[in-house]
This record gives C-alpha cells, structure tokens and sequence, in this order.
C-alpha cells in the first residue's frame, strides 16, 4: 500500500482533521490528550497554523494512526517520513524472519501463519499447509492470499461447515482494517471476496463420529478434514510499538484448536 501522491499538495490539515472525525474524536477531546489547545488543533486543521514534527507524531500517536499514513501525515506536512519500509527479504530484517518461523514452527502440530497488510501470507507452518491440502492449485501460486483461499469457492469455503457465519467474521475484519488504513488495495480485495458465491445454507450433516457438545467461548472455524470436522478459534497477534511500516503491517494468526478431539486429530496427524 502505497502513499497517494496528491497527499503532500491536500495539506496535513485536512488529513488530520479526517482521521480525528474517523475516530469520532472533538478537537478539545483530541487537544487534552496531546498536551494542545482546542483553538491549536482549530489552527492546524484550517491550515493557519503549521504543526511541529513532533506535533503531527503526537497528533498520529493519539488519533491511533497506522505507521504507514504517519508517514504520509509528516509528507503533507513538508517534514521527511519518520518510518521506513524494509523489505522482508532485507538483511536487517533476518532476525525478525528468523523469530518468526521460530514462533510458528513451535505452534506446530496447530496451524499457524504470518499476513501482511493484504492478507497475504509471508510464513506459514505444516499446520497450515496440511488444512489446504487439496484446494485450487490457483489458490496456492505466490502471492497466497488467505482471505482468497478461505472464501474462494475452490479454496476452503466448500469444506467449512460454517461458512456463512465465518465469511461475516472474515468480511467484519476486513472492513475493520479498510477503517482504519483507508486502503484502496484492501478495499478491492474486500469487494472480490465478498462477491464470491455463499450457498444458502451451510452443509448439512457433520462427518465423523458424534461427540459431546462443546461450550465455544468464540466463535469456532469448524472445517472439514480427512473426513471429520475440526474446530478452531484464531488469534492474532501483532508487534508492539513497530517502528517500521513492514513489520508494522504483518500479524501472526495461531489457529487454536477449539475442542479435544480436534487437538489430539492433529498431534497424532502433523507430525
């Protein structure tokens, strides 16, 4: 995702005043928790007032502004980006790629894998790559976007038993991040996954043996496989105060399985 070039000539005025109304906050709300004045604030929006660097970065940090479109902020307001952009494949990054498959790699028999900001996936573990065993050769080509391969009619939508109930789960997320990047490119993918054919009602039956009803405490990806249903609740994760726009974007999903039978399937199966 890239900086649109007319954002350094629209001002950081008005950029700041969007986000400050995307998030519903007041200008004297926003002045009180950036050490400002509601008038300071009025001045910089209307462009009477040029903020300081520090300024916008606070103004950014309080507004909770993505890393990215912070160092769109600083452009419009004629400072230099603060963040870089470092390729994943970048020696300086090694030590991230390095804990990252560590981290996965340890989560295994369970599914586990690492998205950027477009959903596509970076590192994924033998978890991962034994649910999508069997799905559109298509699917699987570089880049592998996990919202195309969970809702794709020949990805993993066919196999999830409840797949309209998890499809409004994935479609929420994703326009939870369009909120709050204002992404163009995850717009569109959001308007592709979304077009993609739902039946009416999820598959009838559950294959293998019946069990005892299990009290979900979140909402479960139920999803067929060698021939039973297994159930799993997703986390995600992601760093901490990242001072670069790579790292800022990516997040680690952990599919944790949701009851017995699904964690003893996979620690007698992925091996």
């Amino acid at each position: 995702m890239t900086t649109h070039p007319s954002t350094a000539r629209q001002g950081v005025g008005p950029l700041l005043r969007a986000w400050r109304e995307q998030r519903r906050v007041s200008q004297l709300e926003l002045a009180l928790r950036a050490d400002s004045s509601a008038r300071h604030i009025s001045f910089v929006e209307t462009g009477r007032s040029r903020p300081s660097e520090e300024m916008v970065l606070r103004l950014a940090e309080h507004l909770d502004v993505p890393v990215r479109e912070r160092n769109a902020l600083l452009l419009a307001a004629g400072y230099a980006p603060r963040y870089p952009e470092t390729s994943l494949d970048d020696p300086a990054l090694g030590p991230l790629r390095e804990g990252i498959e560590r981290l996965i790699g340890g989560y295994e028999p369970y599914p586990a894998l690492v998205v950027d900001a477009l959903y596509d996936v970076v590192a994924a573990n033998r978890g991962i790559m034994a649910l999508v065993h069997g799905v559109s050769q298509a699917l699987l080509e570089p880049p592998l976007n996990a919202m195309r391969l969970a809702l794709h009619p020949e990805g993993l939508a066919p196999r999830i038993r409840n797949l309209r109930a998890w499809r409004g789960h994935l479609l929420e997320q994703l326009e939870r991040q369009i909120a709050l990047h204002r992404s163009a490119p995850l717009r569109a993918l959001y308007e592709e996954v979304a077009a993609y054919p739902v039946p009416d009602e999820d598959p009838a039956g559950e294959p293998g043996e019946p069990g005892e009803p299990v009290p979900y405490f979140a909402l479960p990806l139920r999803i067929e496989h060698g021939g039973r249903t297994l159930s799993f609740i997703s986390s995600i994760s992601t760093f901490n105060t990242p001072m670069d726009v790579t790292v800022a974007e990516l997040a680690v999903e952990t599919l944790l399985p949701a009851d017995p039978a699904t964690a003893k399937y996979l620690q007698e199966s992925v091996s």
